[in-house]
């Protein structure tokens, strides 16, 4: 079972629900890449040297200081952290709950599960099932590690989820980016509305994650497999010829580029498409998928 970040609870009103955090994330699909000096391909290491003279510093030896004056530092350990707020350093705090479709996607952060804690499963499983059946996300402080934040605390199937919340100074509105501004002038007519429309409601589906994965990662390997092939290992690759020019983002017709895609099958037409190229660049997934097809 994986490890809890911490054991503590979940506080609203008067109540307390004996809560273990642990994080939701898995590790990314990245290729695991090596640094290397590219005149002699040796691999490039990271050291942790001491500014003063010039040495490598074990782990072991390794605190953590915060300089309260020039080059003057106070130690702080794990102890010192939960103690300046013992409460807060195991406690998701909740100050007001708000409708779930209240908060805006890009607000959302890091993604973390409550689990019950020892005699806290009826309690944990009355506040999950009246969030649930209010709609509503529990707006939440707690302290992660070293760090306070903001948090969205919200039901999901049989768990309860900490999502830790951006700030509002953390997050740029479009009045930042001039967006209103750009789109002065660029009203769509009804004709290119209801077309719009068509497209959407065809290409309709219901969310399912497990129709998607990293196909890029694949795509990187198999270059990888091209290169060690060719016997170009440690060649720097420069681009020429061989490079796709970019998706043009100039709309020249946008109606007919929507009627078209609307005969061509919207979803459809699209899935069909995707599942051909699937097949040229990831013949072994199609396989795959037409066999639990049969199934």
């Amino acid at each position: 079972m994986a490890r809890g970040l911490w054991k503590g609870a979940i506080s609203f009103g008067l109540v307390n629900v004996p809560v273990e955090l642990y994080s939701a994330q898995k590790r990314s699909a990245e290729l695991d890449l090596t640094m290397l000096d590219k005149r002699d391909m040796a691999p490039v290491g990271y050291k942790r040297v001491n500014k003063s003279n010039g040495k490598e510093v074990p782990w072991e030896d390794v605190v953590k200081g915060y300089e309260y004056e020039d080059d003057k530092y106070v130690v702080l350990s794990e102890e010192d952290f939960r103690r300046a707020n013992p409460e807060a350093s195991k406690t998701v705090d909740i100050h007001a709950f708000v409708d779930v479709e209240d908060i805006a996607p890009l607000f959302f952060d890091t993604p973390y599960y409550l689990s019950p804690g020892k005699r806290g499963e009826k309690a944990y499983a009355l506040l999950r099932d009246a969030m649930a059946k209010a709609g509503k996300a529990g707006i939440a402080t707690v302290v992660i590690r070293t760090k306070a934040y903001l948090a969205a605390v919200v039901a999901l199937d049989e768990a309860l989820v900490l999502n830790t919340l951006r700030y509002r100074n953390e997050v740029k509105t479009a009045e930042d980016l001039e967006i209103p501004e750009k789109l002065k002038g660029h009203k769509p007519s009804a004709k290119e509305l209801e077309m719009a429309l068509r497209l959407v409601d065809d290409m309709a589906d219901e969310w399912k994650p497990e129709n998607y994965h990293d196909t890029y990662h694949e795509d990187l390997l198999k270059r990888v497999e091209e290169k060690v092939k060719a016997g170009e290992t440690e060649e720097i690759t420069q681009p020429g010829s061989e490079e796709k020019p970019a998706k043009s983002a100039e709309v020249v017709d946008l109606m007919s580029l929507l009627k078209k895609s609307v005969e061509a099958g919207g979803r459809k037409g699209a899935a069909k498409e995707k599942a051909a190229n699937d097949e040229e660049k990831h013949p072994r997934h199609r396989r795959t998928a037409r066999k639990r097809s049969a199934a």
